[in-house]
């Protein structure tokens, strides 16, 4: 008996903890509660309401085109008295040419041009860095036969629209910036 306490006894492999474990349970189905619908369902009426406000919103937002400037303003002006040159008579077309010509001044380079008068406004020009010679000689004769037309109510004929047309638009063409 002391002998066979001393020899070793076979090995019998130790049990298993996992034996029960290693193979799967059939799935049991556990069924969602009734709460965690109805807040799936909100929560997808949500998303569906947020993505229908951001398509309209989308859709509805609008480019923002930056005004004309004053340059485009005037030009168009001048297409539109091109048209008239032969239907108005020489007072109201230079009054009507003088004005587009004084806004787009005035817009274009910051002056008071409509609120002087052609001396005033020439004078106020003489030394500007702002305005080439050409660009004060160009004032100075379409001022001048503008005058004339509007207050001395001189004669002339109806070429005379449209020269004064075509000094306006080769000062707001040629101006500088």
């Amino acid at each position: 008996m002391i002998l066979a306490a001393i020899t070793p006894t076979p090995a019998t492999p130790p049990p298993d903890p996992l034996a029960g474990l290693r193979d799967n349970a059939p799935l049991v189905e556990v069924p969602w509660p009734t709460w965690a619908w109805w807040a799936i369902g909100a929560g997808a009426v949500v998303v569906v309401a947020l993505l229908v406000w951001l398509g309209i919103w989308l859709a509805r937002r609008k480019v923002k085109t930056p005004p004309p400037t004053p340059r485009a303003i005037a030009l168009r002006e001048l297409e539109e008295l091109r048209a008239k040159v032969a239907q108005l008579e020489p007072y109201a077309f230079s009054v009507a040419v003088s004005d587009v010509l004084r806004t787009y001044i005035s817009a274009h380079f910051n002056l008071h041009a409509t609120q002087q008068t052609s001396p005033e406004f020439l004078a106020s020009i003489a030394t500007s860095a702002r305005f080439t010679d050409d660009d004060r000689r160009l004032l100075a004769a379409f001022l001048e036969r503008c005058d004339l037309l509007k207050f001395a109510r001189v004669e002339v004929g109806s070429d005379e629209n449209s020269a004064l047309l075509q000094a306006a638009t080769a000062f707001v063409q040629g101006a500088q910036t």
